[in-house]
């Protein structure tokens, strides 16, 4: 099982980075917002905690800069209907220390503003993670990077990654989008807004 990674970040595009670690051999992993919002800037060196995971026809690597991430993405996955997209949303929604504040107050409401959770979803991550949201806390990480192409656009395609509609998407970018604004940034507005 892959643990760590430390290695040079070679490419970030939300939601996917690749990490060289040496012997020209780099490992592509996806990630959630709240690692993109405060990675290096590629050709520099960067540390991940990871999860693997193998399933009949697939196998997946995910990377996250704080280990309550990491911890966070697995016990989402302990509930019944969450799988590892919706884990993934969760942590580009909302911070590790807000997501145990909804948890414990029960807001439903809020959570089901994240793409993927109903109803249902949300009534089960606050039956079954209530008593262990407050060991969820968070740590910090390094300084957010730029992302590197037309910032609007990356920022469209990894909404609609996180599963909201291309118009709804769309939108969300329009709104949250200022002047000299990186994707990390829209993206991160953006969210917040839909939680609101």
């Amino acid at each position: 099982m892959i643990g760590r990674l430390r290695g040079i970040l070679v490419h970030k595009q939300p939601p996917w980075l690749v990490v060289e670690v040496g012997g020209g051999v780099g490992y592509e992993l996806e990630a959630p917002m709240s690692t993109f919002y405060d990675l290096p800037e590629p050709g520099r060196e960067v540390t991940l905690f990871t999860h693997y995971a193998q399933k009949e026809d697939s196998v997946a690597l995910y990377g996250f800069l704080r280990e309550s991430e990491r911890r966070l993405f697995r016990d989402l996955q302990k509930v019944s209907g969450v799988g590892a997209k919706i884990s993934l949303a969760v942590l580009s929604g909302v911070s590790v220390e807000a997501f145990a504040q909804l948890v414990q107050a029960g807001d439903l409401a809020a959570l089901t503003r994240i793409p993927g959770i109903g109803k249902k979803t949300a009534e089960r991550m606050v039956v079954e993670l209530r008593d262990r949201a407050a060991d969820f806390g968070g740590g910090a990480g390094a300084t957010a990077g730029r992302v590197g192409t037309d910032p609007a656009s990356e920022a469209l395609a990894a909404l609609q990654q996180l599963g909201y509609k291309p118009t709804e998407a769309a939108r969300m970018v329009r709104d949250a989008t200022a002047d000299g604004d990186d994707a990390a940034a829209i993206i991160r507005k953006a969210l917040q807004a839909a939680l609101r």
